[in-house]
């Protein structure tokens, strides 16, 4: 058995949902597709999958396999493209994450030059408002916002990121202002469910940063979106980036709160496995961004004027 095309042959089973489908995509026969399925299971001396007359489904001892084949058969894909002869023209499918509101208004504008630039390569950019599994989704590249915790990816800075406080006129007009952070247990906050430590707010104060406020919330979403637009119409107070709200703030739809205890702006990251910066498509895609950024920080992160 050739351990590795077996992988890559159960990986694309358990990606297409059945065997036949497997063999068709292969191309390949079901018998071949079944044997390779079969060869790896004597191997292993366990049941990798469950099989039905419509779908598969995976054992918790096929479910290891899976991610961990799956990583290995991208990590095979990309030394193959690091070492053939065009190695200096970037080709293939380059798989993104990025927030959602920031991937829409700001990451997707800037891939139509990328595409322009290298016509042998493909983009595929997945908004989500949540920390992804880069191995386990076969994510190459995420951008993330917020401080980094021990991780063995690699990341490379982008830009800074202010968290701004604001309402609408017309929650403030019913519920009153806030003047310090101490006063948000008093009112409904707007929560990002999605984040950790999403229930406590952090602020700075006479200088210090680092205090922290659990708020109350009646409303949490899992998209800064849908909470600015819930802000909007008078659900709460929401705390955002700043330039995510900077055209309803210049609009006086939103009215920025507590400007005097906003904590120092958080770090932008472009996060990637360190074995991946070896492929030319990731190093095209990581020079890109950083080219773009570099002088012209699309972001409004600067302090509100006192």
């Amino acid at each position: 058995m050739d351990l590795m095309s077996a992988m890559a042959t159960f990986v694309r089973a358990v990606d297409a949902g059945s065997l036949s489908a497997a063999a068709r995509s292969l191309p390949s026969s079901l018998t071949s597709v079944s044997r390779q399925i079969a060869a790896l299971e004597e191997y292993f001396g366990t049941r990798l999958l469950l099989r039905t007359t419509r779908q598969l489904a995976l054992t918790d001892e096929g479910r290891i396999l899976y991610e961990r084949a799956k990583a290995i058969v991208g990590e095979v894909k990309e030394i193959e493209a690091a070492l053939s002869r065009d190695r200096h023209q970037p080709s293939g499918r380059i798989r993104v994450s990025s927030p959602s509101l920031m991937g829409r208004l700001v990451i997707a504008p800037l891939l139509a030059e990328f595409l322009r630039r290298y016509p042998a390569l493909s983009v595929d950019l997945l908004l989500v408002d949540r920390a992804v599994d880069m191995v386990e989704e076969d994510i190459h590249l995420a951008i993330r916002v917020g401080r980094l915790r021990d991780s063995q990816l690699v990341a490379r800075k982008l830009a800074d990121i202010r968290m701004i406080v604001c309402a609408s006129p017309a929650y403030l007009a019913q519920r009153g202002t806030p003047e310090t952070p101490g006063d948000l247990v008093h009112h409904d906050c707007l929560v990002f469910s999605d984040a950790p430590g999403s229930a406590e707010w952090r602020f700075a104060e006479d200088g210090k940063a680092g205090r922290k406020i659990r708020i109350s919330g009646r409303l949490w979403m899992n998209s800064l979106d849908a909470l600015a637009g819930a802000a909007k119409e008078g659900a709460g107070i929401v705390r955002v980036p700043s330039w995510q709200a900077e055209a309803d703030l210049a609009a006086g739809r939103l009215v920025r709160l507590l400007a005097d205890y906003e904590p120092a702006p958080v770090p932008l990251h472009l996060m990637f496995q360190p074995s991946r910066l070896a492929s030319p498509k990731i190093r095209a895609f990581v020079d890109y961004l950083i080219e773009r950024w570099r002088g012209a920080d699309p972001f409004s992160a600067q302090p509100a004027s006192r």
